[in-house]
């Protein structure tokens, strides 16, 4: 398996930063998420943890730092929480945090949603 590491720039401000590492066992997903054509930004993702649950199967910690994201990325989210509860159900060992500007109570509200539709317990960490 390949890592995945994608930078955001200028240009892109509404492509997230990904950093998917394999031997960490780590995947970080952080800025803002509303570009069009979601799913093909966010089907090799979902396809490396779909692999990394059912090849690798070691520990996994899931860092996301989003502070924006639209519908159709939420959707992709609740994509990859759905296949890490899977993961946990059959033993797998998860740990997915969620850092979130204290100021921004929707974003709270937007984990709570996740946790209670994926069924994966979620960390909410502030930052500032």
């Amino acid at each position: 398996m390949e890592n995945i590491t994608l930078t955001s720039s200028p240009t892109t401000p509404y492509f997230p930063e990904v950093n998917f590492n394999v031997e960490k066992g780590t995947c970080e997903i952080k800025g803002e998420s509303y570009m069009e054509e979601t799913y093909k930004f966010y089907l090799p993702l979902i396809n490396w943890i779909k692999d990394y649950t059912k090849k690798i199967k070691k520990p996994l910690e899931v860092n996301v730092k989003l502070i924006y994201l639209n519908t159709s990325s939420t959707k992709c989210v609740l994509d990859i929480l759905e296949i890490l509860k899977d993961f946990e159900d059959d033993g797998g060992t998860v740990k997915v945090n969620w850092y979130y500007d204290k100021s921004d109570p929707d974003m709270v509200d937007e984990v709570e949603d996740f946790e209670a539709e994926s069924g994966m317990k979620i960390e909410l960490i502030e930052f500032e």
